[in-house]
C-alpha cells in the first residue's frame, strides 16, 4: 500500500544532499523536507559498527587527459581536489568535466580522491606519496599518451597484486594532442606490451571504430554489482562518437559484457566490460562522453553525458568505482570476485522499494500505514520509492526488517543505506530515533538531532556475520508530538 498523508507535513526545502535519479542519471540537490521550526545538523550518531575506512581512487591526468577539448579531471586542484572546495556540494564545486564524477564520491564520505599531475610517472612500489600501492583504484580516463614500459608494468603489477583499474577508452582516430597515440591504441598497447602478461589478461581489445550514435542497454542480471551497486540501478548508456570492445573469454573467463551497442551481445559490441586480474578488477568503457559533465574549464567544448537522460551513466560510473575500489582477493590467477570460494553479490532483495511495496521485506506500523513513499515531500534518493518511517508528529513506532544469508569465505561484507533525517524537534535533544540492528545488535543509533539536509550514505562491516543468516532491522520511534520522519533508500547488502 502506498503511504497516506501524513498528519504533519513537512514543507519543502531546497538542500544540498545527494540524489541520484536513476531514470535521468543525474547526481543532483535532494529537495528535502524542512522542520517547521528548521532543520539543523546535529550530533554525530552513536555508531557501534565498524565504519569502511574510506577507500582512495587515483585520477590520471598524466596521459593528456586535458589535451585539446578532453578536461577529464576532477579538480583543477591537484593532487588534492579539497584545495579547491573542501566540502563541495554541486560538480561546479571543483573545476573538470568530471568533476560530477568526483564530488558524488566525495560527498559519501567513502572515498578519499586524488589526482596524478600532468608530468607526473606512474609507479608501483617506489614508497612515493602518489605511488599506486598507496591507493585501491586507478581511473585513466582516456589516455591520450603511450604509458611507457615501466609504467605498463606499474600498472599491471598494481591490478595483480589486488587494485581496481578503471579504463575509458573514445573512438578510434581521437588523438588529441597529435602524438599518434589515441586512447584504444593506448589502451590495446597496454593489453599487449606491458612486462607482466602480454597473453590477453583481461579478456577483451578495444575495437578500432567510431560509433557516431548509439544506445546501449544492460544485460538482465540482478546480481550483478555495478548493474545494481549502491548508487542505483543501471539500465544503459550513451555513445556519442565512441567504441566496443571484443570480448575473448578463452582468454579470460572472468571478463563480462555488461552493456552492449544495439543489436550485439556475446563476445561483440560490449560497450561497458567487467573482468579480474590476479586479485584485482577491471572495468572499461567505450567512450568518454557519458563521464563528462559539461562543465570544465574555460575554453572547452564540452557534452553533458553525466545527466543524458538516455543513459544511467552517473549510477554505471559511480558503481563501477565502488565494485572496483573492494579488490577481490582471490589471489593470483585471476579469480571471480571476493574471496574463496565467494562470489560478488548484492543480496538484499527490492534495495530501492522500487516495486512501490514491501515486497522482500517484513515491516510494522503501530497507526497502520505502510512505511513505502512516493510522495514529492520525501522524495526518493534514486527511482520513485523510498521507506518513510514515522513523521507523523504523533506517538508511533515503524519498523522495516530483512533477513539475508551472507555467504562464508568473502573478503567484505558490507550494508549501506541512503538516509535522510527531518525534523520539528529540538536539534539538541533526542526525542525520536531510529534504530539500525543486525540480529538484535545494535550498528548505528540516529535521532532528530541529526536532521539535516539531503541524503547521507551510511555503511557497516558485517563481516562479524559471515556464514550466518543475519536480520537487518530498522526501527523509527517518534514520541507524542513534532514529527521526525527518517526516510530510507537504496539498502544495500554486498559481499565480495
Amino acid at each position: 500500500m502506498i503511504r497516506a498523508p501524513k498528519a504533519v507535513r513537512p514543507s519543502a526545502l531546497a538542500a544540498t544532499g545527494l540524489l541520484l535519479a536513476a531514470a535521468a542519471a543525474t547526481v543532483q540537490p535532494h529537495p528535502a523536507a524542512a522542520a517547521t521550526t528548521g532543520t539543523a545538523a546535529g550530533s554525530t550518531a552513536t555508531t557501534v559498527a565498524t565504519v569502511t575506512t574510506p577507500k582512495r581512487v587515483l585520477f590520471d591526468n598524466s596521459k593528456g587527459e586535458t589535451a585539446g577539448n578532453a578536461d577529464w579531471i576532477i579538480s583543477t586542484s591537484q593532487p588534492d581536489p579539497l584545495t579547491q572546495n573542501a566540502n563541495p556540494s554541486t560538480e561546479t564545486s571543483w573545476t573538470g568535466a568530471i568533476s560530477a564524477w568526483g564530488v558524488a564520491l566525495q560527498k559519501t564520505g567513502n572515498y578519499s580522491l586524488k589526482t596524478l599531475p600532468a608530468g607526473s610517472t606512474i609507479t608501483y612500489g617506489t614508497g612515493g606519496a602518489l605511488d599506486l600501492a598507496n591507493f585501491d583504484e586507478f581511473v585513466l580516463p582516456e589516455p591520450n599518451i603511450r604509458l611507457s614500459t615501466a609504467e605498463k608494468t606499474a600498472v599491471m603489477t598494481f591490478v595483480k597484486n589486488g587494485g581496481g583499474l578503471f579504463l575509458v577508452s573514445d573512438h578510434t582516430q581521437s588523438d588529441r594532442n597529435n602524438d599518434g597515440w589515441d586512447s584504444p591504441a593506448v589502451i590495446n598497447d597496454l593489453l599487449t606490451s606491458n612486462g607482466v602478461d602480454n597473453t590477453d589478461p583481461f579478456g577483451f581489445s578495444v575495437d578500432l571504430l567510431n560509433i557516431t550514435t548509439d544506445n546501449p542497454r544492460a544485460i538482465t542480471d540482478t546480481t550483478d554489482p555495478v548493474l545494481n551497486g549502491p548508487f542505483g540501478k543501471v539500465t544503459g548508456s550513451i555513445i556519442r562518437n565512441g567504441t566496443t570492445f571484443t570480448l575473448k573469454p578463452a582468454d579470460n573467463p572472468n571478463v563480462k559484457g555488461l552493456l552492449y551497442r544495439t543489436g550485439y551481445s556475446g563476445t561483440t559490441g560490449a560497450a561497458f566490460a567487467t573482468s579480474t586480474f590476479g586479485s584485482g578488477r577491471v572495468a572499461i568503457w567505450g567512450d568518454s562522453s557519458p563521464i563528462d559533465d559539461g562543465t570544465g574549464q574555460s575554453g572547452n567544448t564540452l557534452y553533458d553525458g553525466w545527466n543524458d537522460p538516455a543513459g544511467t551513466d552517473a549510477a554505471l560510473a559511480l558503481n563501477a568505482t565502488a565494485w572496483l575500489a573492494q579488490g577481490s582477493g582471490t589471489g593470483t590467477g585471476g579469480g571471480t570476485g571476493g574471496g574463496t570460494g565467494c562470489t560478488a553479490a548484492q543480496l538484499i532483495t527490492n534495495p530501492g522499494f522500487e516495486t512501490g511495496s514491501t515486497s522482500g521485506w517484513t515491516e510494522t506500523n503501530s497507526n497502520g500505514t505502510s512505511t513505502i513513499n512516493s510522495s514529492s515531500s520525501e522524495p526518493a534518493h534514486s527511482g520513485s520509492y523510498d521507506a518513510w518511517l514515522d513523521g507523523y508528529g504523533a506517538a508511533t513506532t515503524d519498523t522495516l526488517a530483512q533477513t539475508v544469508t551472507l555467504p562464508a569465505g568473502c573478503a567484505a561484507y558490507r550494508l549501506s543505506f541512503w538516509l535522510h533525517i527531518d525534523s520539528a524537534a529540538s536539534t539538541t535533544s533526542a526525542f525520536d530515533t531510529l534504530t539500525v540492528t543486525a540480529n538484535g545488535t545494535t550498528l548505528a543509533s540516529y535521532s532528530n538531532t541529526n536532521a539535516a539536509a539531503g541524503y547521507q550514505q551510511r555503511t557497516f562491516d558485517l563481516a562479524a556475520y559471515a556464514g550466518q543468516s543475519v536480520t537487518l532491522k530498522f526501527t523509527g520511534t517518534e514520541d507524542y508530538t513534532k514529527q521526525t520522519s527518517f526516510v530510507l533508500d537504496d539498502v544495500n547488502v554486498n559481499v565480495s
